[in-house]
């Protein structure tokens, strides 16, 4: 098991990026010249579109029965002059095509979604407890479908990087808040904790989403595909300030790296004073804790138009919420914690 694999060290990456560019060229005589990602990204969705259309799964097996595994989802190479055999679907007419910007570079990337999953959906700043198995497509294309990573246990992975924790690639990010995580569990004959319903995919993502230039899969500008499930996820709070990280994301680009309110360098998710008054933010917010008990019929609450979820879990038919009310003391639209005159 290889999870260090997928994370992305933004410490390492910034040291592999100034070791490169401060080697003496007489080295070698040559020098690192990073591609562009645009024109790289042309190429990259070139690989992708070749690969899904020379790729079948076994789609009529998702068709019936409930709690499909990632372990099920089979992909097969449909040979020259072959017709995709009965009970199968080609990949690039099951997949949906999404679109975003980074980095100033606009990508394609691509999901197989197989099960939504029946319960909430992760931020794109939560942690997420996932089963998983990567696979270079450009490797794949050449015949070796031989994984560069992948987790048969429930593996956890932060999905925004704070100060001093990893995150996981760009297309990570993107996709698992698409998907919902399992709402239930059991036991399994071994004794294993069962997920059941769990966030079911495959993700066809560009190197730009991805490594790019960086060799973390053995190969540079290397696109990927990943089975996965989505067991479960937690509400991330980076700086521990009583406010959710998702919430701090205050442009809602999400990017929370560039929400700065105080200007001292320090995006929101990492401050703990947010508006630099010299109060905490959690001493200008409020918190609050519900207990609903299925068993007896209770419903979950309604929650107040400045209220936000900030934990959820549920126990044998007990849900407990904790949420963050975001005060407004002058009524002015600014929450206090956001608001340096209060």
């Amino acid at each position: 098991m290889k999870i260090k694999t997928l994370k992305f060290s933004l410490l390492l990456i910034t040291l592999m990026t100034i070791v490169i560019s401060c080697k003496n060229d007489e080295d070698d005589g040559t020098s690192f010249v990073e591609e562009d990602r645009t024109e790289q990204q042309i190429k990259d969705n070139d690989s992708i579109i070749k690969y899904l259309s020379s790729h079948y799964y076994n789609s009529s097996f998702f068709e019936t029965g409930t709690n499909h595994k990632s372990a099920d989802i089979i992909i097969e190479e449909l040979s020259e002059g072959e017709t995709v055999p009965t009970g199968n679907t080609l990949l690039i007419d099951a997949v949906e095509t999404k679109t975003t910007t980074y980095l100033e570079a606009d990508y394609n990337y691509y999901i197989l979604r197989l099960n939504q999953g029946d319960g909430d959906s992760p931020y794109f700043t939560d942690i997420v407890s996932v089963k998983y198995e990567g696979i270079s497509i450009n490797q794949a294309l050449d015949g070796n479908n031989e994984s560069f990573d992948s987790s048969v246990l429930p593996a956890l992975f932060n999905l925004q990087t704070g100060l001093n924790s990893n995150g996981v690639i760009q297309a990570w990010q993107l996709v698992m808040p698409t998907f919902s995580a399992s709402s239930s569990h059991g036991i399994d004959e071994n004794g294993n904790i069962d997920f059941i319903n769990s966030g079911l995919g495959v993700m066809f993502v560009p190197s730009g989403l991805a490594y790019f230039s960086s060799t973390s899969t053995g190969y540079s500008y290397d696109n990927l595909m990943f089975k996965f499930e989505l067991l479960q996820f937690e509400i991330e709070d980076h700086d521990n300030d009583g406010v959710p990280s998702y919430l701090e994301d205050l442009d809602d680009d999400l990017d929370v790296a560039d929400d700065d309110t105080d200007d001292n360098g320090f995006p929101d998710f990492v401050d703990a004073d947010d508006d630099g008054d010299g109060v905490s933010t959690i001493n200008e917010v409020l918190q609050e804790t519900y207990t609903v008990d299925t068993n007896v019929g209770e419903v979950e609450p309604v929650l107040a138009d400045n209220e936000y979820v900030s934990a959820k879990s549920k126990l044998d038919g007990v849900i407990t919420i904790k949420t963050v009310i975001l005060v407004d003391s002058n009524n002015d639209g600014t929450p206090d914690y956001l608001d340096s005159d209060i």
